[in-house]
């Protein structure tokens, strides 16, 4: 069973029509309705932060006619809040932990005012080996040589967490790369990288070819999530353990691996017309949000929206929700 039927199961077919139908009546009530330029930073081009933040585009375009959306591909969270903070994006995809790192830590040293639109899906974190190779844990890493995502990625700053978690020690017991997706992808294939970790949706097609071409692996990670915690623990951090879906690559089902939740993220001064929108448009548009290849649960749940963590919501996405919710 897919995202899109899981979605409609959820929320049942004939809510669908309903909440369909209500985003027509509102936009015609809100005319003109939001106007402007939206720039999106989103991910990777053959990721699914890139999927989404096109169809989300296209969809918040089409219902708003006055607003113009440019979709943005980058490395991930840390730097598509670096161009929040420096006024180069409106509105960004990040994983929850690395929008909490903005609030003040070693990675940014110097806060960055953040409001959520919503928590819009879950990534799963996806540590793959080669289904040859000996490695069968973390732990057992040292030695090889492994790519943690793209600098500005929040993989790369998760990955090397987990390494730490796992008792190894980044650059000195595992030699670490930090490679865009696709060229971690061809020095698997090259066997120049020997493991190598995403975050993203499931099945990613890039994890799936590597899959067809040589068979991979997936590592366990679940039981590194309490050294994961730290001094303040989980609360807020979107870390949870969660198990691949059977059915999104040949042998992964059941593996324990770390769910990261994801937030829609923008600046606080994003006017409170273009948040209203957005918001409307998650609740009332969700399953035309999830892309066609999507499996298991982790897209979009208007049930858990507004669980955010420790980022405040956009006062526009609070009203949108609390006119949608009561």
């Amino acid at each position: 069973m897919n995202r899109r039927t899981v979605l409609h199961a959820a929320l049942g077919t004939a809510a669908v029509a309903v909440l369909g139908g209500a985003l027509t009546a509102d936009v015609s009530r809100q005319r003109p309705g939001p106007s402007g330029a939206l720039r999106f930073a989103t991910g990777e081009p053959t990721a699914f932060y890139a999927a989404f933040g096109r169809l989300l585009a296209a969809e918040l375009e089409a219902a708003y006619p006055r607003l113009s959306c440019s979709v943005r591909t980058t490395p991930g969270s840390v730097t598509n809040i670096e161009l929040l903070r420096d006024r180069r994006a409106d509105l960004a995809l990040v994983l929850t932990d690395t929008a909490r790192a903005a609030q003040g830590s070693t990675l940014f040293p110097r806060p960055v005012p953040l409001r959520a639109i919503g928590r819009v899906y879950e990534t799963y974190l996806q540590f793959v080996v080669r289904a040859d190779s000996p490695v069968r844990a973390v732990s057992d890493l040292a030695g090889h040589t492994v790519s943690l995502g793209a600098t500005g990625s929040g993989a790369a700053v998760l990955g090397e967490r987990i390494l730490h978690a796992a008792g190894l020690s980044p650059g000195t017991d595992v030699p670490v790369r930090h490679l865009p997706l696709a060229a971690a992808a061809a020095a698997m294939r090259a066997g120049s990288v020997e493991a190598l970790l995403v975050a993203g949706g499931v099945p990613l097609p890039v994890l799936s070819d590597l899959d067809d071409r040589l068979g991979l692996r997936f590592l366990p990670l679940a039981g590194l999530l309490p050294e994961l915690g730290g001094r303040d623990g989980l609360a807020g951090s979107g870390l949870e353990e969660v198990s691949l879906p059977q059915g999104a690559y040949r042998s992964a089902g059941g593996v324990a691996t770390i769910g990261v939740s994801n937030l829609l993220v923008c600046r606080p001064d994003l006017a409170l017309s273009t948040a209203d929108a957005l918001t409307r448009l998650l609740v009332l548009r969700a399953t035309a949000l999830v892309p066609g290849n999507a499996v298991g649960t982790q897209f979009l749940d208007v049930r858990s929206l507004i669980g955010t963590g420790g980022i405040a919501l956009h006062p526009g996405a609070a009203a949108a929700y609390r006119s949608l919710h009561g």
